[in-house]
């Protein structure tokens, strides 16, 4: 099947990431052009040999996401880089920290919401114009089954995920009318670093990863095992396509677990 990607330009928040890696080559693989943030030069300059594609197809910018400032640059530089913007996929976000309510504190909240909410928001506020002058194109954000499921001590970032999930059906329905598709992506545990410190944030040295896996994946449906970055990075791909034009506001589950309609 075509998706139709070839020389859409792409914006990717938290693009040296385990997911948003994927996200980036997943775009190129399809013949488009990528810009993407990252939190430092370094990543940028390590990730960037590895993709096979020279400064007319990807872009790194450094950008922290807890900045307004370096949202609008990095969508502002992107958009100088390429000439345009057609798709955009807010995927940097932070698992927050475990904490019973009686322990958390406010800064933790904000730092949560900060990233996986207002970052959200402030990616797709400044991406917006351009594609509303264009009338076409995509916004797909990385959520998470978190959207959907509460979690004991983990109320930060698990509400920060219902959050942003209101937020882009909210958005759908302002881009629709114009010819934007706006969706959303909701994985359930990916193999990633941040999974790695989730274990160790829930189970201490009490578990290997082997066991947190198996307790974490071992309702799913199919493979007791966690999501590939690959696999969400297809999902990504699919709704920013115009395969899926018709389709707004959904929020589409990365795991075998047969999840109740919310």
């Amino acid at each position: 099947m075509d998706l139709k990607l070839k020389d859409k330009v792409v914006l990717v928040t938290g693009g040296t990431g385990g997911i948003g890696n994927a996200i980036v080559k997943g775009f190129l693989n399809e013949g488009a052009k990528v810009a993407f943030s990252s939190t430092s030069q370094a990543k940028i300059d390590a990730f960037l040999p590895t993709l096979g594609a020279g400064a007319d197809r990807v872009a790194g910018f450094v950008a922290d996401m807890n900045r307004e400032e370096d949202i609008r640059n990095f969508v502002e530089g992107a958009k100088a880089h390429f000439g345009t913007i057609d798709i955009v996929v807010p995927n940097a976000g932070y698992e927050g920290k475990a904490h019973p309510v009686q322990d958390m504190t406010l800064d933790l909240f904000e730092q949560t919401y900060m990233l996986n909410v207002f970052s959200v928001m402030l990616t797709i506020k400044y991406a917006a114009p351009t594609l509303i002058d264009k009338k076409s194109g995509a916004v797909v954000v990385v959520a998470s089954a978190a959207a959907y499921e509460p979690t004991a001590g983990n109320s930060a970032y698990v509400s920060s995920k219902y959050a942003v999930a209101g937020l882009t059906k909210c958005i759908a329905l302002e881009l629709g009318p114009v010819g934007v598709h706006v969706n959303y992506v909701c994985p359930g545990p990916v193999d990633t670093p941040m999974m790695l410190r989730i274990e160790k944030d829930f189970f201490g040295d009490s578990m290997t990863h082997e066991q947190a896996m198996a307790m974490l994946a071992g309702t799913y449906a199919m493979d007791k095992r966690y999501a590939k970055p690959e696999e969400v990075a297809n999902a990504v791909l699919y709704l920013a396509s115009e395969v899926s034009s018709h389709t707004a506001g959904m929020g589409m589950h990365v795991d075998s677990k047969v999840a109740a309609p919310n």
